[in-house]
């Protein structure tokens, strides 16, 4: 029988993923499923921190406020208070579970600020702080009797009223999520789990792009698989780029260098060591990252160079050795001693503000079906996400997800007539060339016409070229044996797909999403409810 039963599938083992799990457990069996070891996730490479008022001069307004701009008259306001009022007892419950957040010689914490933040807000460990609360909660989870772990199974398909063969329709409602197509990428073999609630959190998509900070995992599993079941998607022309990840070709995914050392005091030049960011705007490096992305981009293309520098010459040697040493150590492997060399660094995609549409307790439009993390889009970011709100996003998302979750679980039951998986198709040794060469196809692609500046021309010869990719990826996946690979180049076809369908929909500037045919925002600015679906 390949047929399992969790009350909770939880999709994904990064932040949102371990701390719902953490909470669920309270009230059922949880299932975890990650594609890659338990520890594989996007939470890893956090550098910078988690945001949250920590006492004065710092009050909520003010986070508030800075997340609304940022957002650039995109976010739910409603959404924005409610995750800053409850950041500082997220806070208090990671440090309750053991992450221990960098502190000052008194014993207060030391707060760092990054860009587009007005006050000192950013709890840190180290620039590490992602992994040490990976770490933490998967120590917790390990622990936990009613937490089942399952590594190296990748999820295929959500299971909804579609695989009982009735019709579903995305305009309608009425789809239910009944659990998971799960196939284990050791033996190859695919179960059927069955659950009474479903989490997504299965993080970004960056490797959408030929460049970007996040691991080979992220490639838009979730969402691809919630669109095809007839969820709602919205947001997903804005696409942030982080400004400064280390220029460096060979390597991947691209390092990040964290935007703290921009707070500490590093300084953003361009080839010919000039300082360019007050041309731009009067916050400088510090300027919201859709600003200083464009900016960095805009100087490679004045000077036909593949990166522009970020310099830390003039800081104190020790401080940054202390503050940033996971930088320093990366650097120095490389040749670069951050406290003489200047560090040549270029925009990669790094963190999807849209996805998943849920409303404030995680629910997603397709009942028993949650999404939190990086997969959903619930209102707080916006056009552009303020740097240091996604960790925070998630651990919100995740308890409220939780207690939401949990509560209705006594009232549901398992969907038994499910049927398994059809195992279909053989596999030929030539189709993971053919996997490997679209993969590069769509990344160029994405690169070259759907990147930091748009244009509708561009747009549209995107999606002529993805369309051929798309046909191919689908006849490919119909005859083949089902494998990691094969689904997450179908997954990310789909995110190309909606990435550039929501951009052409979108006839303005705004935030991360800027068009050259459109440099002007619309006068009548959206809000809440009023955002592309």
């Amino acid at each position: 029988m390949m047929k399992k039963r969790t009350d909770f599938l939880v999709l994904g083992s990064g932040i949102a993923g371990l701390i719902f799990a953490l909470d669920a457990s309270k009230y059922g069996k949880v299932s975890i499923v990650t594609k890659g070891n338990l520890y594989d996730s996007n939470t890893r490479f956090a550098q910078g921190g988690i945001a949250a008022v920590w006492g004065e001069p710092d009050n909520f307004e003010k986070h508030i406020r800075d997340t609304l701009i940022a957002g650039d008259g995109c976010c739910d306001e409603e959404v924005v208070r409610m995750v800053v009022k409850e950041a500082p007892e997220n806070i208090e419950n990671l440090i309750s579970l053991g992450v221990p957040f960098d502190k000052n010689d008194d014993g207060s914490y030391d707060l760092a600020r990054e860009g587009g933040h007005s006050e000192y807000r950013i709890l840190h460990s180290k620039d590490t702080t992602g992994e040490v609360i990976q770490d933490t909660l998967m120590l917790k989870v390990k622990e936990n009797p009613n937490i089942d772990i399952f590594e190296h199974h990748f999820a295929i398909e959500v299971l909804t009223q579609h695989h009982l063969g009735e019709k579903v329709n995305r305009h309608t409602g009425g789809i239910e999520c009944y659990g998971a197509y799960v196939v284990d990428t050791k033996t190859k073999k695919v179960y059927t789990f069955l659950s009474k609630v479903t989490i997504v959190a299965t993080g970004g998509a960056g490797h959408v792009y030929q460049a970007t900070t996040n691991p080979e995992g992220a490639t838009g599993d979730g969402i691809a698989m919630v669109y095809r079941a007839k969820g709602t998607i919205e947001g997903m022309e804005f696409v942030q780029f982080h400004p400064t990840s280390l220029y460096d070709p060979k390597s991947k995914p691209s390092f990040l260098i964290t935007e703290a050392l921009r707070g500490y005091g590093a300084i953003l030049k361009n080839i010919s060591g000039e300082e360019f960011m007050k041309r731009y705007d009067n916050r400088g490096a510090l300027a919201p990252r859709d600003v200083v992305a464009r900016a960095i981009d805009n100087e490679m293309k004045i000077w036909g160079d593949d990166h522009v520098w970020l310099d830390c010459r003039h800081l104190d040697a020790d401080g940054l050795r202390n503050h940033f040493p996971n930088v320093y150590e990366h650097c120095m492997q490389r040749g670069i001693d951050i406290t003489k060399d200047m560090i040549p660094v270029v925009p990669a995609a790094h963190f999807l503000c849209g996805g998943i549409k849920v409303d404030m307790d995680g629910q997603s439009s397709i009942d028993r079906l949650y999404a939190i993390g990086e997969v959903s889009s619930t209102g707080l970011h916006g056009a552009n996400r303020l740097a240091s709100n996604s960790l925070l996003e998630a651990a919100v998302y995740a308890r409220r997800a939780a207690r939401h979750a949990g509560e209705r679980i006594q009232n549901i039951g398992f969907e038994e007539k499910i049927p398994e998986w059809d195992i279909k198709g053989t596999t030929h040794l030539e189709e993971m060339v053919l996997i490997t060469q679209n993969m590069k196809e769509l990344q160029m692609i994405m690169n070259n016409y759907v990147g930091i500046v748009r244009s509708d021309l561009r747009l549209e010869r995107a999606l002529v070229r993805l369309s051929v990719i798309y046909e191919e990826t689908e006849e490919l996946f119909k005859s083949s044996l089902v494998s990691q690979k094969i689904c997450e180049i179908r997954n990310l076809v789909d995110v190309g797909y909606m990435i550039i369908k929501m951009a052409q929909a979108r006839k303005e500037s705004v935030g991360l999403h800027y068009s050259i045919d459109y440099p002007k925002r619309q006068l009548t600015k959206m809000r809440g409810g009023e955002k592309s679906s």
